[in-house]
């Protein structure tokens, strides 16, 4: 092999790199979503503001669109992103680790039982119906509309780690 066919095999190589990485990022996933928390926990930035990118109908619709296929094949344990409005803020789940409730109603009008555990991620205080939620978390169909939990990082690392997102703060 000569000089000019290992520098285009070089080349093709670095322009396949950059091709993957590019898909990487558009896909969300070599994103970091708080480049100023690089090294920390997940616990440490859980309360740190996030870079609020403001209202993406089309996000939300694709996530509102999922949520209602997930729901109508009554499929469960699915991680899901989206979005929504309390439409009611319940009492605590005492029972065993604690959840902070409250329902969310979508954009397509479905409605999530939000079940944040407050023993493993901070309470979201000050939470009331007409705030909009954003959340990452597992679904579980339920014939309410489904729930969302694993709104938390996982201290044992074998889950992905969810959070809910409240006036540009991530609580996680």
């Amino acid at each position: 092999m000569n000089t000019q066919q290992r520098l285009w095999r070089i080349l093709a190589v670095i322009v396949l790199i950059v091709v993957c990485i590019g898909v990487g990022y558009s896909l969300g996933i070599a994103t970091a979503e708080c480049p100023s928390c690089e090294g920390r926990t997940t616990s440490e930035t859980a309360n740190l503001p996030t870079r609020d990118p403001g209202p993406n109908p089309e996000r939300s619709a694709d996530s509102d669109r999922l949520l209602g296929q997930l729901f109508s094949r009554r499929e469960s344990d699915i991680q899901v992103s989206g979005s929504g409005t309390v439409s009611r803020v319940l009492a605590d789940d005492e029972d065993g680790s604690r959840h902070q409730r409250f329902i969310l109603q979508l954009d397509s009008g479905q409605t999530l039982l939000i079940a944040h555990n407050i023993d493993l991620a901070p309470r979201v205080n000050g939470i009331s119906m007409g705030d909009r939620v954003g959340f990452n978390g597992e679904y579980v169909y339920t014939e309410q509309g489904g729930t969302i939990h694993w709104t938390h990082h996982d201290p044992d690392g074998r889950h992905e780690d969810g959070w809910l997102e409240w006036h540009g703060r991530r609580y996680a």
